[in-house]
This record gives C-alpha cells, sequence and structure tokens, in this order.
C-alpha cells in the first residue's frame, strides 16, 4: 500500500520532465501508478468480501498514542477501486483531451496525479491524523486543479472559492478528530468505531464538527456553493474531482463513522435534513440551466445529497444501498462529464441552445452518453436502477424519518429524471430553428474512457448479485438484522418499483413542461450561494477596515496599556478564582544578599525609564535591566544563560542606536499629568502581577523537578552542559522551528527597509584609493598608507581598516579603529571556541553566533559601511539560508532514531588539541550559529548600513537644495555599496 501511494507523489514530481519529453503521452505514464493500485485492489477483493482486512503501521507520535495506520476493508475496497479505476481512466482521457500546445500541462498532471495518491492515501487511513494530513492535501490539489486556468478571474475566484469553504470545514472536523481521540484514548478509527465513545456532550459537539468537515467536501447545503463554481476547472478535473474522487471524500467520511455514531442525537436529523434538502435544491437549480457542465454539476450536488443521506441513516440496509450508490454514481457521472468535454471539444461550445444535431454527427458518443444518462435516470438494467431500488426499499421498511426522507428522495429522484433528459437531450438532440452544429471527429482513444466506464454500469446492472457480498460486507458493521436486503435487478413487482416508475414520469413531465418549469424556476429563485458568498466576504471586508480603523488607532502606548490590561485582568482572575497560593511555599526573597542588591538596582533602573524623556537615556536604561537579569544568571550560577544575555543586550542596544539616528533625541509625544498617571500604575500593577504569578508558578511545584533527570541523561552520554545538550539534542525540533521563526522574522523586518532590493554589490577592493576623506579626494600612495591631501606634504598615516579612509575625518577615531582591528580575529576565535566547547562549557551557536555579530558590528562603528562590506563580502541572506538547511537537515537525520544525539557521533586525535569527538549535534549547532551570524549581518546592514546611505542621500539633497558645499560623497562606482 506505502508504496503504490508513493509511486503517485514520486512520478508526480516526475512530470514535468516526463511532459517536456513526452507531450501529452505523458499521461499514458502517469496513468501507471493508478492503474498498478487498480489491479492491487482487485488482487484483494476476496480478503475484503471475507470481512478480514489488510493493514500497515508506523508510528508516528508514540507518545499521543498517533500511529500512520492504513487499512483495507471492504468500504476501502470500493473507494480504492473507484479513486484508482476512474483515475486510470482520466489521465489516459487527458492523452486526447489535451493539445501539444496546451500551457502549464506538466503542472496539471503532476497535481492530478499527486491528487489520486492523497485520495488514494485518504480513503486508506486508519487514524484520524493521518486522515486529516490526507483530507487537506487533496484539498490543497484541488486548489490547484481548479484554478488552472490562473489567467482567468473566474478560475482564481473558483479556486479560492472551494479553498476557503472547504479548508474550513476541515479545521472544524480537525477539532471534532481531536475531541474524539481524547474520549476515547485512541486515533484508530477501527478501535473507535469497535468500541464507540458514550454520547455524551463534548461526542455530540466532536460529531457536529466532523460533519461541517464530511458536508463542505462533499458540497451539501450550505457548503454547495463551491461545486458548481469549481466547473472552471478542465473536464477531466471536474470528471474525476467531482464524481468519483474528491466530493466522495464527505460521503466515505460520513460511510465510514455511521457504524459508530449514527445513534448520536445530532447525527441523523443534520444527515437527513441537509441530504434531503441538498438534493431537492441541486435538481431543481439544474432545470435551468444551459450550460452542460453546470447541469452535471447541480446534479452532482442533488446525488451528492441522496448519497449522503444514504450513508447517513446508519442502519444495514440504507448502508448496502449506499454502497451500490456510490459506485453507481461514479459509473455515470464520470462518463456524462468526459463526454461533455468530447462534444465540447469537438462543437467548440456547452451551450445546450447552441448545440443541434450532435448525436447525428457523432453517433458513439451519443450512444456512450444515453446509456451513462439511463443508468443515472435509474432506468434498467443498469446499476443505477438496481442502487435506486435498494435505497427505496431500504427507506421504506426503515424508520418513520425514513420514511419522510423516502417522500424526499422520490422527488429528487423525479428531478433527477427531468435534468438527465434535459441533458441528452440539449446536447445530442436536434432543436428546431437551430442550425446542425459543425463538428470534427472524435478518435476511439478519446472517447474509450468513458465508454469502458458506461459499460461497466450495464455490466454491473444484471450483475450486481456479484457485488452484493463486497457491499454486506461494508453494511455487517451496522449489527444484523433479520431479514436482510440483498441486491438484484429485479424483486418483482413491488412498492419500490412503484416509487420507480412515479419518479420516471414526473420527470419526463418535468422535461415535457420545461418552459413553464424554467419560467417558474426564475420567477421564484432565491439569491444564489454564489451570491451571497460574495456579499458575504464583501461585508467581512468593510467590518474589518471599520474594527481595523477602530483599534488601530498608531499608538504604541495604547497597544502596550491594552495588552497589558488583558493581561492583567486574566491573571488576576485566576489569581483571585483558583488561589493557587494555598499550600505553595513561603515566599523567599534571596538565596544570597547579592542577588537582592542586583535585582534592586534593576529595579530601579527599570523605574527610572518612567520619568526620562530622552530617547537614548531611556535605552540605556532598559539596556541595564537586561544586564542585571544576566548578572541574576550569573549569581544563580547559570553562566551559560548570563552569557547569551549579556550579548543580547548588547546586541540590543547597537540596533536600538542605529535606528535613533532616524529619530528625534527627545520623546515627541506629550503626556498630561493625568494620563501619566494613569500609565505609571498600570505598568507597576503588571510588573507585580507576572513577578506573583512567577513565584506561585514556582513555588507551588507538586511534581519532581525535571532538571535532575535531564543532568543523568546528559551525563550518560559523557556531557557537562544540560542546557546546550537539551537545545541540541533533547528539543533540537523545538529549536529548529525557532530558529526557521527568527530567520523569517529577520528576512520580514530587513525587506521593509529594502523596498526595491535586498542585494547590493559590496565596495570593489580596488576602487577603496578613489573615497574621498572629508571634503578633499585622497588617493592612495601605497597598500596600507592612506593618501596625502594635494599640496600637503605631511607625512602618510597607516590605515587600520581596509575601508577606514571612506570616512569623514571628524567621524574617524584611531583608537577604536585600532581596537578594532586588534579584536577583530580574537573574537572570531572567541566565537567558534564557544561553538564546539558547548557540550562541556558554557557556549553553544547561539551565544557564538551573536559573538561573531558583534565582531563584525565592531568593525561597521569603527569603520562605517564599507567597512562591514569589507568584512562580511557574503551576503547575510547566504548565511541565514544555509544555517537553516543545516539545521533542519541534521534534525531530519535524527528521525531514524527519535534524537539527534545518536544520528552520528566520531571519536578521533589531532596534534596539539588532543582528543575530540563531533556529532550532529556540533553540526546541529554550527547551522544554529551560521543563522544567528546571518541575522545580525542582515539587521546591522539594513538599520546601519542602509540609514547611513539615506542619511548621506538626505544631506546630499539639502546641500542641493541651498547651494552650499557638498557633504562628503560617494566615490564612483561604489554606489552600490551594501546599505
Amino acid at each position: 500500500m506505502t508504496a503504490l501511494i508513493a509511486c503517485h507523489f514520486v512520478l508526480a514530481a516526475f512530470a514535468r520532465p516526463l511532459v517536456r519529453a513526452l507531450g501529452r503521452r505523458a499521461f499514458v505514464v502517469l496513468a501507471l501508478p493508478p492503474a498498478a493500485t487498480t489491479v492491487w485492489a482487485a488482487t484483494q477483493w476476496n480478503t475484503a468480501v471475507s470481512g478480514s482486512s489488510v493493514t500497515w503501521s508506523w508510528p508516528w507520535m508514540p507518545a499521543y498514542d498517533v500511529t500512520v495506520v492504513l487499512r483495507l476493508d471492504a468500504l476501502g475496497e470500493l473507494m480504492v477501486l473507484l479513486a484508482a479505476g476512474v483515475g486510470t481512466l482520466v489521465l489516459l482521457y487527458c492523452a486526447s483531451y489535451f493539445t501539444e500546445t496546451t500551457p502549464r500541462l506538466a503542472g496539471f498532471a503532476g497535481n492530478l496525479l499527486a491528487f489520486a495518491g492523497a485520495m488514494l492515501a485518504l480513503v486508506l487511513a486508519d487514524d484520524l491524523i493521518s486522515l486529516y494530513v490526507f483530507w487537506e492535501l487533496t484539498t490543497v490539489f484541488s486548489y490547484l486543479l481548479i484554478g488552472y486556468d490562473s489567467e482567468q478571474k473566474h478560475s482564481r475566484r473558483s479556486a479560492l472559492q472551494a479553498l476557503v469553504v472547504t479548508t474550513l470545514g476541515g479545521l472544524a472536523m480537525f477539532v471534532g478528530f481531536l475531541i474524539i481521540g481524547q474520549a476515547t484514548g485512541t486515533y484508530r478509527i477501527s478501535a473507535i468505531l469497535a468500541d464507540p465513545p458514550a454520547a455524551t456532550w463534548a461526542v455530540s459537539v466532536a460529531v457536529a464538527l466532523i460533519l461541517c468537515g464530511a458536508l463542505s467536501k462533499s458540497a451539501i447545503w450550505p457548503f454547495s456553493l463551491w461545486l458548481p463554481n469549481a466547473m472552471a476547472a478542465p473536464t477531466p478535473v471536474s470528471a474525476y474531482l467531482h464524481a468519483a474522487a474528491m466530493v466522495k471524500a464527505g460521503v466515505y467520511l460520513v460511510a465510514r463513522l455511521a457504524p459508530g455514531f449514527a445513534d448520536v442525537p445530532v447525527w441523523r436529523p443534520v444527515v437527513i435534513v441537509l441530504g434531503a434538502a441538498t438534493m431537492l435544491l441541486g435538481g431543481w437549480r439544474a432545470l435551468r440551466l444551459h450550460d452542460l457542465k453546470l447541469v452535471l454539476a447541480y446534479g452532482t450536488v442533488s446525488q451528492l445529497g441522496f448519497l449522503t443521506l444514504l450513508a447517513g441513516a446508519g442502519d444495514r440496509d440504507t448502508a448496502l444501498a449506499a454502497a451500490a450508490m456510490i459506485l453507481g454514481h461514479a459509473l455515470f457521472k464520470a462518463p456524462l462529464f468526459l463526454v461533455t468535454g468530447i462534444v465540447d471539444h469537438a462543437a467548440g461550445t456547452r451551450d445546450l441552445r447552441r448545440l443541434s444535431g450532435v448525436g447525428r454527427a457523432l453517433p458513439h458518443v451519443c450512444a456512450v452518453a444515453v446509456l451513462a444518462a439511463a443508468s443515472m435516470a435509474a432506468l434498467p438494467p443498469l446499476l443505477g436502477f438496481a442502487a435506486k431500488e435498494a435505497a427505496f426499499t431500504a427507506l421504506l421498511e426503515g424508520t418513520a424519518a425514513d420514511r419522510w426522507a423516502l417522500g424526499f428522495t422520490v422527488a429528487g429522484s423525479a428531478l433527477t429524471v427531468a435534468y438527465t433528459i434535459r441533458f441528452v437531450w440539449g446536447a445530442f438532440a436536434r432543436k428546431p430553428g437551430v442550425a446542425d452544429t459543425p463538428v470534427h471527429r472524435v478518435g476511439p482513444a478519446f472517447l474509450a474512457p468513458p465508454a469502458l466506464l458506461a459499460l461497466c454500469g450495464l455490466v454491473f446492472g444484471p450483475g450486481v448479485g456479484r457485488l452484493d457480498p463486497l457491499f454486506a460486507a461494508y453494511a455487517a458493521a451496522f449489527g444484523p438484522v433479520a431479514h436482510p436486503y440483498h441486491l438484484a435487478l429485479w424483486h418483482g413487482f413491488e412498492t419500490a418499483l412503484l416509487l420507480s416508475a412515479v419518479a420516471l414520469v414526473a420527470g419526463v413531465l418535468l422535461f415535457l413542461g420545461r418552459t413553464t418549469v424554467t419560467r417558474l424556476s426564475r420567477r421564484i429563485a432565491w439569491p444564489t450561494a454564489d451570491s451571497v458568498f460574495g456579499h458575504m466576504l464583501l461585508g467581512l471586508e468593510r467590518f474589518s477596515l471599520q474594527l481595523t480603523g477602530f483599534v488601530q488607532r498608531g499608538s504604541l502606548t495604547v497597544y502596550l496599556a491594552t495588552t497589558l490590561l488583558v493581561v492583567l485582568a486574566g491573571q488576576l482572575t485566576v489569581l483571585a478564582l483558583d488561589r493557587p497560593w494555598r499550600g505553595a511555599l513561603a515566599p523567599r526573597l534571596w538565596d544570597v544578599p547579592l542577588q537582592g542588591a542586583v535585582a534592586a538596582l534593576t529595579c530601579a533602573a527599570a523605574l527610572m525609564c518612567l520619568t526620562v524623556r530622552r530617547r537614548m537615556k531611556a535605552v540605556v536604561l532598559a539596556g541595564l535591566t537586561g544586564y542585571g537579569a544576566a548578572l541574576l544568571f550569573v549569581v544563580q550560577g547559570g553562566p551559560d544563560l548570563a552569557l547569551t544575555q549579556f550579548c543580547m543586550e548588547t546586541v540590543s542596544m547597537i540596533v536600538f542606536v542605529l535606528v535613533l539616528r532616524r529619530m528625534p533625541v527627545h520623546f515627541q509625544e506629550t503626556v498630561s499629568t493625568w494620563r501619566r498617571a494613569g500609565r505609571v500604575p498600570v505598568a507597576l500593577a503588571a510588573a507585580a502581577t507576572l513577578g506573583v504569578v512567577v513565584w506561585v508558578a514556582a513555588a507551588a511545584r507538586t511534581a519532581d523537578p525535571a532538571g535532575a533527570a535531564m543532568v543523568e541523561e546528559v551525563a550518560h552520554h559523557g556531557l557537562k552542559d544540560v542546557v546546550a545538550t537539551i537545545l541540541v539534542d533533547l528539543r533540537s525540533w523545538d529549536t529548529m522551528g525557532e530558529s526557521a521563526v527568527l530567520a523569517a522574522a529577520a528576512v520580514g523586518v530587513t525587506s521593509l527597509l529594502y523596498l526595491h532590493r535586498r542585494t547590493e554589490p559590496a565596495l570593489p577592493p580596488d576602487r577603496l584609493s578613489e573615497q574621498p576623506r572629508g571634503r578633499t579626494a585622497w588617493s592612495l600612495t601605497a597598500p596600507g598608507m592612506t593618501g596625502i591631501p594635494h599640496g600637503d606634504e605631511g607625512a602618510p598615516e597607516r590605515d587600520w581598516l581596509a575601508a577606514g579612509s571612506t570616512l569623514a575625518p571628524e567621524h574617524r577615531s584611531v583608537v577604536f579603529e585600532v581596537v578594532a582591528r586588534l579584536l577583530f580575529h580574537p573574537v572570531l576565535v572567541l566565537s567558534v571556541y564557544l561553538l564546539f566547547c558547548a557540550e562541556n562549557m558554557p557556549g553553544g551557536g547561539f551565544v557564538a553566533g551573536l559573538v561573531a555579530g558583534l565582531a563584525l558590528i565592531t568593525r561597521y562603528l569603527a569603520g562605517g559601511r564599507f567597512e562591514l562590506a569589507r568584512a562580511a563580502p557574503l551576503q547575510p541572506g547566504l548565511f541565514t539560508g544555509l544555517g537553516l538547511f543545516v539545521s533542519t537537515g541534521v534534525a531530519l537525520l535524527g528521525l531514524a532514531d527519535g534524537t539527534v544525539l545518536h544520528a552520528w557521533t566520531h571519536h578521533g586525535r589531532l596534534p596539539l588539541i588532543g582528543e575530540y569527538h563531533i556529532g550532529t549535534p556540533v553540526l546541529f549547532d554550527f547551522g544554529v550559529y551560521l543563522l544567528v551570524l546571518g541575522v545580525v549581518l542582515d539587521i546591522v546592514r539594513a538599520l546601519g548600513a542602509k540609514i547611513d546611505r539615506q542619511i548621506e542621500r538626505a544631506a546630499a539633497e539639502k546641500a542641493a537644495a541651498t547651494g552650499g558645499a557638498a557633504p562628503p560623497r560617494e566615490a564612483p562606482g561604489t554606489e552600490g555599496a551594501p546599505g
């Protein structure tokens, strides 16, 4: 099973080179995986009929009892044969439907095959979590397939509409899955159905949420709006997704869960009422449409309502009829869609008002359409007739609610007959006053797929008894009955046959009075679901704009106050109601008096922030609070945390200072006394509440601390640094996720400053001599020596930095340049040391990356943006991307053993260094090192070098406007220097 599913996705990945090499004939190759799946499913027929199953499992999240389980039973056998068999024929049909010049054919082919693989995995999944994963995969691929013609607005809107509706339903369904999993203690579907949970309030809510997902997927009212609009997709998509695959997923889920949850009070009313309503509304709508695909689309909506009603009725005979109807529907609706594509291809239109005489011109196509349509209208001896008879009999002998549903079903069947005749008449009949439509010849390969499907409907009609054991094996899950119904083409003259005749006669009368019916339908027509959806989106957009305008005032103070007040109210409510401090240990102010002294100084720095008016002073005081926290780590015995905190605060303060260059010196907001009196208590109350919450959380511990187990686990591997080992081994996936968030945040923030481009060429090394110093042009007289002003015979001055001469004299500091030159390489060596010593000493990739970033920041502060370009000529994105790639790759390696530490370790000995060992945790840390270095470099270039350039340009524009002397200019050829 797994190999067959994997083949779908692997071959889909190679669809582009296949289409490039074979053209449209590549569809024949792409049809091999579903064809092989069909053959495999056929070999499992006896196993499914006997009530047994074929299973495969792989523990995915053992701690949560989540296992990827695939299971083929009777219902799975039916759905696999449909998804794979119809998928094979549709792919073969595509080889004739498309032309060599069709645009984006490779992407379409890959998406269609991948969708088939996702659908196959969905119907085989035996656990709720993996079922949801494949459920959403079908949603994504259907979005891509419906929006295939992305240049058309209607296609894009239809694809987005299908995505929104089915995704929202899927999310609701996922919540229901989680509730069911918690209620039963397992996510295994077969285990849940074998021992269903009691119908509690929580289970009822879960069932309602699951039905939301199923009904939205199968386009049941009120979610039926997306399916007719999805006809914007190519005809093969309509034939597969909307006849045999995607829309059947919701019906399949209802049929799968009905044996365990049909007795939940919310189940039957929702399924029967909405199923019957959908059947009537869809059929009535199909009577006044002129596009053949839309007629079939609303007919599909109507049939899906019928299938949902049968599958969810919750007894043995209706389940048997539902299984037969699922097969019958696929065998008549898929060929009708394919025939519609042939007619459109041959005649150039799908408008039944313009089609005339096509049946005479294409008799074979007409014969296939009539055969499939007869099954849809439930005419004997076709499979549709046998399935409809089974449905009528099951509902007739069911409960009172079933008999009410029977009346709606007969009415819906009459509508089915009417729009079926309308379809055949509109597509193939000769119409008075309309000239015969010119058509071109249709090849046998084009007609073969729909012909084979229609013939299956004819063969399985008289041979439906051969299918009865498979359907009965599924229906047996509902428990034994005294007189079980068995499928047969003829059951004699009985009530079900009379009801079929009534539906047939009523349908014919509706068609004969089509003019009156169409006029009446349009006169009493209510707003379409599509227009309702559009107005809802428009209203939501307007409401969002009004709400945003009311809430987003542009005041950071208001935002902070709102956040703090919400947190304050929530925490105080919890403290007042739960009183979590009861039984907690008495508060201890400090372990040593030095902690109290540091805390007092830190609090004093924080309180001083309330009174300052200069931005720089506020930044310094805020930084002192961070340094105070770092000192607390030092006193408490956490040097690794202290080192990280010191580096982080230093980088943060430098970034603040760089930003403040473009901001006023003082806070410009005028705060009245009463507003300040309101802000200060909020800030102090929030701080005090947070402190109390932290103390309560720490003092109310009831379980044993996890630290001892962590220390023991780390020592077991011969390591000492517990924190570093946790980050790169025991919780490496968390670290990887945080690293990805850090990279995304850095790229997003810096991109706001780089409005046009993020990459700018570095300063050419051979052009440094052309850089100006101050307002006089200088030139280098020798390597490492600055130039001499023209006409000045002063002694040459040593150039300590590679691009130090690019700064104006008033901006240079020789002492700073010397210190930067002397410390740069030792600091880089220190960063590497911190990286490799992290297993047994304070360090790690994060703090090592910060230290390396500080070295580059020092070069920038001493020599300017050109110096930064010389110190780091590579783009920051390279470091960020490479670091994320390395850490992700190493984390994936650990999946085989569950941890990264055991993935790979190497021990050795080097001269001068001695014993060493290196493993995947070091490689993981190296990825974090590169990522942090790239993030720091990107931020410095954005908030430092880029702002430098803005300042220089602003000064140049000001000088040009005033006619004064130009400020120090950039050297020729350096206009693209980093910034």
